[in-house]
């Protein structure tokens, strides 16, 4: 009986971790959506544009907004490598859910290792929006809680697995 109860927890985790990492990439999306949008027209006003200090456009279009202001500087703002923030945001959420589908510790732990990473891009990010640009960006903001909610997760997810495996094995 634990390891029905252990097996329905993890599915749960992994749930929790898909649903989450849909909700990254569908942030993702609408940042690339909103940069390209922008600099095609700069009339454009997303969504998330409330005020001259809550601009997402703004921080999507700053010189941080491409290749994590890092790339651009190192590389130059041509080179192939400096692309839009959300472009490894969307290759990072598809790589948790693809993860997420594989039943194995090793890679469970993988998984949780990348989503902590995950959390230090998003502390870099936080600071650079909250003491660099100065402003406040909800998808942003967002993205970091879907981050730290996945870490929380990850965690739990390598100890369920870990719990399914051994109950598996006696």
């Amino acid at each position: 009986m634990a390891s029905v109860s252990s097996y329905k927890s993890y599915q749960k985790i992994r749930c929790g971790m898909f649903l989450l990492a849909l909700a990254g990439i569908g942030l993702s999306l609408y940042a690339l959506y909103v940069e390209i949008k922008k600099e095609s027209d700069r009339d454009f006003q997303a969504m998330c544009d409330i005020s001259a200090s809550v601009s997402c456009s703004r921080v999507f279009t700053s010189k941080y907004g491409r290749g994590f202001g890092i790339i651009g500087e190192v590389l130059g703002k041509d080179h192939i490598l400096n692309q839009p923030n959300s472009i490894p945001g969307i290759i990072f959420y598809c790589l948790v859910i693809l993860l997420g589908e594989i039943r194995s510790v090793r890679v469970a732990k993988f998984q949780r290792s990348l989503i902590t990473l995950s959390n230090l891009m998003s502390v870099y990010l936080a600071y650079l929006l909250y003491f660099v640009l100065k402003d406040f960006c909800v998808v942003c903001v967002t993205t970091y809680f879907v981050n730290v909610l996945l870490t929380v997760l990850a965690f739990m997810r390598v100890s369920a697995l870990q719990r399914v495996l051994k109950t598996k094995v006696k």
